[in-house]
């Protein structure tokens, strides 16, 4: 486009500042593109105009007609110049529709497979159109296909339509009430059972689904709900951490556990299902160090496990785990190295041996902790540092990195 010329202001996205293509009207009268609004509005979950600051409580964006010709007609005007005019927007699909849709899949499999292709074609066009799904009831829709074809039939006839079916339900990214709904047994589904049966059974890409929805149910859950999960699923989490199936599928685990690790026997569960160890060979492996947050998240659960004695026993059981702790601090970041040292410190407070207390020292974990006494850090930190090399100080006299003032003042 020619610089000189001068674009009507009012054509402009007050988000974008670009030349609207689909301008829609919000609750609060101002106009946007339909583009820019849908992402502040679904993507970003925000729920004001960005101009007026006003609560926008209906979510539903009218079509600004009138300007959008006037946009084209500018844009035809304007063509010499290398004006390229806007395309007439398709228009949203309606509630009627997908609701017909979803009646007519019930005659036949071969038009429920129709259905879900369809409605895959729809979900890809706008996040407006994810809307209307919702409020279609879409994902209870597609939660009954998961639910009935999950376990017992084996997957085989059904295993391409529930694929599809998971694949959708995550990609619709429903809002946190549909997520309760589906939670809650709505329509007499127990959700998180069937994604567990497939994070079991399922084929590579069903299981990576299945985790990555789990995850946000189980965000969404009473703390009632997650006391109350069964040992399966702390067993297929766990599994589709050692197998590594992907790294979303690996991240959205890893969140799992730190969710549902702090509440009632859970930490037991944890333990029980292999935990402490897959954890350990994951810090094993550097490529999951590359970025710190799957290592922060890892170095959480550890805390949260080490502090029920099951926890530590399996912790000690691992012939690498005190290395691996101990290396990660200063290595990762502030909250890694938090974690790392609260592990140590319940290893040190509650199993102290003569052996352990020894092993501790040879791999370097009093001359750890004295560096995290020197550096920049949280004070926390420090003070749990401080704390452990306290309480065995007698015993680790020998080592160079301990004053004598920290020895004498503190005796065993």
């Amino acid at each position: 486009m020619d610089e000189e010329i001068e674009i009507p202001p009012f054509f402009l996205c007050p988000i974008s500042l670009e030349i609207m293509k689909d301008p829609v009207i919000v609750s609060s009268g101002i106009t946007y593109d339909r583009d820019s609004i849908e992402k502040w509005l679904f993507s970003g979950k925000k729920n004001s105009c960005p101009v007026t600051k006003q609560d926008i409580t209906d979510a539903d964006l009218t079509p600004n007609h009138t300007l959008r010709r006037l946009i084209q007609s500018w844009c035809t005007l304007n063509a010499s110049y290398g004006v390229e005019r806007i395309p007439t927007p398709r228009p949203p699909i309606c509630k009627s529709e997908i609701e017909k849709l979803i009646k007519d899949s019930a005659s036949s499999h071969q038009i429920q497979v129709k259905c879900l292709k369809r409605l895959r074609q729809i979900v890809s066009e706008n996040a407006t159109n994810k809307r209307c799904l919702e409020a279609a009831g879409v994902p209870e829709f597609l939660a009954t296909i998961v639910s009935n074809n999950d376990s017992e039939k084996g997957f085989d006839s059904s295993r391409s339509l529930t694929d599809e079916a998971l694949s959708l339900l995550y990609h619709l990214e429903t809002s946190e009430t549909v997520l309760k709904n589906l939670l809650n047994n709505k329509n007499g589904n127990d959700v998180v059972k069937s994604l567990t049966n497939i994070m079991q059974r399922g084929v590579y890409e069903s299981r990576a689904y299945a985790t990555l929805l789990l995850k946000n149910i189980l965000e969404v859950a009473d703390p009632m709900q997650i006391m109350t999960l069964k040992p399966a699923v702390f067993t297929e989490v766990v599994q589709i951490l050692d197998d590594r199936i992907s790294r979303k599928a690996t991240t959205a685990a890893m969140h799992i556990l730190v969710n549902i690790c702090p509440w009632g026997r859970n930490r037991h569960k944890a333990v029980e299902a292999g935990t402490i160890s897959v954890i350990i060979e994951l810090l094993m492996d550097e490529s999951f160090s590359t970025e710190k947050r799957g290592p922060e998240m890892a170095m959480v659960v550890l805390d949260l496990l080490c502090q029920c004695a099951e926890g530590r026993a399996e912790f000690l059981n691992h012939g690498a785990a005190i290395a691996v702790v101990c290396k990660k601090i200063l290595r990762i970041s502030q909250t890694a190295s938090d974690r790392a040292v609260r592990v140590l410190l319940s290893v040190g407070r509650f199993c102290a041996t003569p052996a352990l207390l020894h092993e501790m020292l040879q791999l370097g974990v009093v001359a750890k902790l004295c560096l995290v006494l020197q550096v920049n850090g949280a004070s926390k930190t420090k003070e749990k540092a401080k704390e452990l090399l306290k309480l065995h100080a007698r015993v680790w006299k020998d080592s160079p990195c301990l004053t004598r003032n920290m020895i004498l003042a503190y005796p065993s």
